[in-house]
């Protein structure tokens, strides 16, 4: 299998997103807005969290696939780029977790 990234995902969404094509989740969600996108998103993390807190793997896999799918189709109706997050990330990397949660307002915690 060849590799793929989150990256390549995101250029996916964000051309089905464009496409204007009726038969694409991707862009009946794009055009939905951010309501409807963020709903989809927060269904899969519940439902990623019950695949968890079952121990299905199988389901644990599936779910997180669907989540991750959903928070990318977020970050594209926001117009947010992937890689604006894994700056974000890697930014927190040079610091304990507990003194990044520390450093962070009140109102983000």
């Amino acid at each position: 299998m060849a590799e793929f990234s989150l990256a390549d995902l995101e250029r996916t969404i964000r051309e089905r997103a464009l496409s204007g094509d009726a038969q694409s989740w991707t862009a009946k969600l794009f055009a939905a807005g951010m309501e409807k996108a963020a709903k989809k998103m927060g269904e899969e993390a519940v439902e990623t969290v019950i695949a968890a807190v079952g121990r299905d793997r199988d389901g644990l896999v599936s779910e997180s696939a669907d989540l991750l799918y959903h928070w990318l189709v977020v970050l594209a109706v926001a117009d947010i780029p992937l890689s604006q997050v894994l700056q974000e990330l890697e930014r927190r990397t040079g610091q304990s977790g507990v003194a990044e949660k520390a450093s962070r307002s009140t109102d983000r915690a």
